[in-house]
């Protein structure tokens, strides 16, 4: 007797099928024709090859629907919506986003104190793509795009990364231009702190500032981050902020 089970979703405005299967056959199928799907696993299919599955589950009946509807967002290209603010939509990033990104890097005191994009805007591209494929796939988090809900516009970016040689997580910001001085730094950060804490299970986070940057230090004072004094990154000196949820 095979497993077979359809789960249907509302996504974006359009009506999903996603599919838990234990034959592979049927997932191979599945897969090829578009169909986002979920291999279950049991002693009676370990003779199978299932192995180049993304999602593989043991219960299948026991699968939170959250869950699910990201399995299936995963499978079909479509990105995570990771939280909102009262004025910002946090979620992951797509290729799309990268026209938006060109135009606030225009700006000078964007990269004053960051790196910024590949000169090619296909490189920028291609380097989102593999981003999707081995951080978001792999960690479940990274670095988003953050989307002002009004206007529907790009306004920044923000998210977690680990960096060479630091334990701890770190969390990185980028309001555009025309949307600085409003509070929406503050705001979505605030956000993404809360869920590195309470979603992601951090103990820490920290945030690297290069000295000279004011607008940032005073941020992450308001967020509540202390300064653990100064390290040199690329010969590059930053002041390192740390949380003090350890301290709370």
């Amino acid at each position: 007797m095979y497993y077979y089970k359809e789960y249907q979703f509302n996504i974006d405005g359009a009506e999903r099928t996603f599919v838990i299967t234990d034959r592979e056959e049927w997932a191979r199928k599945l897969r090829a024709a578009g169909v986002p799907v979920a291999v279950y696993l049991h002693p009676g299919n370990e003779d199978q090859n299932l192995s180049d599955f993304l999602y593989a589950v043991e219960d299948p009946e026991d699968i939170d629907p959250d869950y699910m509807e990201k399995a299936c967002r995963r499978l079909l290209g479509l990105p995570w919506e990771v939280l909102g603010t009262a004025r910002c939509l946090v979620r992951e990033t797509t290729v799309e986003d990268v026209e938006a990104f060109y135009e606030i890097y225009r700006h000078p005191a964007i990269t004053e104190f960051m790196e910024d994009l590949y000169p090619e805007k296909e490189q920028e591209r291609e380097y989102i793509r593999q981003y999707i494929d081995q951080v978001y796939t792999f960690w479940e988090f990274g670095v988003w795009t953050v989307v002002e809900k009004e206007s529907g516009a790009v306004i920044g970016r923000a998210g977690f990364s680990y960096r060479e040689g630091f334990e701890e997580p770190e969390i990185g910001f980028m309001i555009g231009v025309p949307w600085q001085r409003r509070g929406y730094a503050e705001e979505v950060c605030r956000a993404i702190l809360d869920y590195g804490r309470d979603v992601l299970g951090f103990g820490t986070v920290q945030a690297f500032v290069r000295t000279g940057n004011e607008a940032s230090m005073k941020l992450c004072e308001k967020l509540g981050l202390y300064n653990a004094g100064i390290v040199n990154i690329e010969g590059k000196e930053h002041f390192r902020y740390i949380t003090a949820w350890d301290s709370q």
